[in-house]
């Protein structure tokens, strides 16, 4: 298994295994229940998605596919200009 990505929070987190189970690739979350312990522990580095070895490279491009994501034009309310809703 292979390190492949360090989500920002377990929302992010979530998502991600969400989308990596609609491409056919298992992934797994880790580190969610160390967040209770920050101030503890460090803030950052704590999340982690894993993946198979064999997944790895095609998870990888899902994800950079998904950070570099744009909302289409004319698609979003005026008052969340240049926020990706998903």
């Amino acid at each position: 298994m292979q390190r492949i990505y360090e989500p920002q929070d377990v929302l992010e987190g979530e998502l991600l295994l969400a989308m990596l189970a609609s491409e056919g690739i298992q992934a797994h979350l880790i580190g969610e229940h160390l967040l209770g312990g920050v101030g503890e522990l460090p803030a950052c580095g704590l999340l982690g998605l894993l993946v198979d070895d064999v997944q790895a490279e095609r998870a990888q491009q899902l994800i950079a596919t998904y950070n570099i994501a744009q909302p289409l034009a004319n698609d979003e309310p005026e008052d969340f200009q240049g926020v990706l809703l998903c």
